[in-house]
């Protein structure tokens, strides 16, 4: 996933640039869960979080499963 948001970074917001450092799949959870870390996470916009959940859908084929992407502060 890294690459994919390297390649297309979330849109910067009031001059400020959002970097997502790592992400992670929560363990032990009935939906797949993942988790991107970013030094703001209050300025990611809800259509970048459905742009890494269609991607996620692509790269690993999990097409009709629902799936939680949350983006938290590192």
């Amino acid at each position: 996933m890294l690459p994919l948001i390297e390649a297309y970074p979330p849109p910067s917001i009031k001059g400020k640039y959002i970097k997502i450092k790592y992400c992670t799949q929560l363990p032990n959870t009935q939906i797949p869960s993942f988790v991107f870390y970013a030094n703001l996470p209050q300025y990611v916009k809800e259509n970048y979080r459905r742009f890494l959940e269609n991607k996620i859908r692509e790269n690993w084929d999990m097409h009709g499963s629902p799936i939680n992407v949350f983006i938290r502060q590192k």
